[in-house]
């Protein structure tokens, strides 16, 4: 079983990215200042590779091991190596570790199917690797939606930003 970042999250996320990239092609084609090159700039970075990251985040649930692939890269730890399972809940944000004696990963509910996603582990982690809170925890995950929320407030912000520099690039 393989799991990806909710796509409920990435639309806004690309559309941000997209919106920052044409942003900083403005700033050029305007001639705007280049402190606001710059900022626009450095904007750029953070969220392109955030979007990126993302994207290609994949977490399988197979039969001896949980994979999780992320840009560029690849982890994987079997099921019979843990020896803690915890989770960490910041108000309706998830973050559940799997650790072994000398790694850990961190899996967290911006996921789709994140309920799934816990049942699916917890069936096949060792059971006495599972700590009370997380047990409790997968018993009803929290669904987080601030974040999409969030990102689309920067879509609509961003939009905003962008029309006021292409009506005023363009007189």
């Amino acid at each position: 079983m393989t799991f990806r970042i909710r796509k409920g999250f990435l639309v806004p996320l690309g559309l941000l990215s997209i919106e920052t990239v044409a942003l900083f092609i403005t700033c050029f084609i305007f001639n705007e200042p280049v402190a606001k090159r710059i900022i626009v700039g450095v904007l750029i970075l953070p969220v392109v590779v955030l979007f990126l990251e993302c994207l290609f985040r994949r977490t399988s649930i197979e039969a001896e091991q949980v994979c999780i692939r992320k840009l560029l890269r690849r982890k994987c730890i079997r099921y019979a190596d843990m020896t803690a399972v915890e989770t960490v809940q910041v108000k309706r944000r998830a973050f559940v570790t799997l650790c072994t004696e000398e790694d850990f990963m961190i899996v967290s509910n911006a996921y789709s199917n994140f309920p799934a996603m816990i049942r699916a582990l917890l069936l096949r982690v060792p059971q006495e690797s599972i700590s009370a809170e997380t047990a409790e925890m997968a018993q009803d995950p929290p669904r987080k939606t601030a974040d999409i929320v969030s990102c689309w407030l920067g879509v609509i912000l961003l939009g905003f930003i962008l029309f006021a520099q292409m009506k005023t690039g363009l007189g």
